[in-house]
């Protein structure tokens, strides 16, 4: 995808199953939305989030981050700029490889679900026209290399982390995204908790293409300011979002 990661520093997270703020001006300043999350969330609930925001802001990119593929249609995938799909290093393997198998294999069995298209085949091959279809997800896809550090949130229970990694663990984890997957973003989540910014400074130091991203309990502009300082390329602020918008506004860098 063409999003330009490097004009990219705050951004916001937006649980299309959590009431929205009264006034979507709050975002203003915000770089990039990713819509998701998992409790209660569809995709008809979804395609409203991703509306309300195209509405208020229409410049301002969005991604979606499905926590299912029943979270994504033709509809979701053409109103975003991004369809995010998180590699959870440090959950099972149904959150690293099984769920990434299990997406293509969805739009390979019901694509006119997912795409809003069917898949026809000529003799045992299938047509352009599908090629086409499946294309429009794959060329929207981003790889997120992720490391979920707080273990009694609902991220680790439903990625099966029962483990943190340590500062090593997560230099390593970057290095892997970088070096070997190739993920353009790597992502450490502390989700709702604020880790500080020893891991930040751990993946910093082997990043250099990648993104690093930190989310997880910045609700004030020091805590903000320490993890960019400590490396982090951009930040996620999600719950106060919905909560507290006028705490949210002070995470935003001036």
């Amino acid at each position: 995808m063409d999003l330009d990661w490097d004009g990219i520093t705050h951004v916001t997270k937006v649980d299309p199953a959590k009431p929205l703020p009264p006034t979507l001006d709050v975002l203003a300043g915000t770089d990039l939305v990713i819509v998701g999350g998992s409790d209660d969330v569809t995709e008809r609930n979804t395609i409203e989030t991703i509306d309300a925001l195209e509405d208020a802001f229409p410049s301002l990119p969005v991604l979606q981050e499905p926590y299912d593929s029943d979270h994504v249609s033709s509809e979701t995938i053409d109103a975003v700029d991004g369809v995010a799909v998180p590699a959870v290093y440090n959950g099972n393997r149904e959150h690293f490889v099984g769920k990434h198998v299990d997406l293509f294999t969805e739009v390979g069995r019901k694509p006119d679900e997912i795409l809003g298209t069917s898949i026809p085949l000529v003799g045992n091959r299938i047509t352009s026209k599908a090629v086409d279809a499946i294309g429009d997800l794959t060329e929207k896809l981003v790889g997120e290399g992720y490391v979920v550090q707080h273990l009694d949130s609902a991220a680790a229970d439903v990625s099966g982390v029962e483990e943190r990694y340590t500062p090593d663990q997560v230099a390593g984890a970057a290095l892997a995204t970088e070096a070997f997957y190739g993920f353009p973003v790597f992502y450490v989540e502390y989700s709702g908790t604020y880790g500080g910014p020893e891991d930040v400074e751990a993946a910093a130091r082997y990043l250099e293409e990648t993104t690093l991203v930190y989310g997880g309990g910045i609700d004030s502009r020091a805590k903000a300011q320490e993890i960019l300082e400590a490396g982090a390329d951009a930040i996620v602020v999600g719950d106060c979002f919905h909560d507290d918008p006028e705490t949210f506004r002070e995470t935003i860098p001036r």
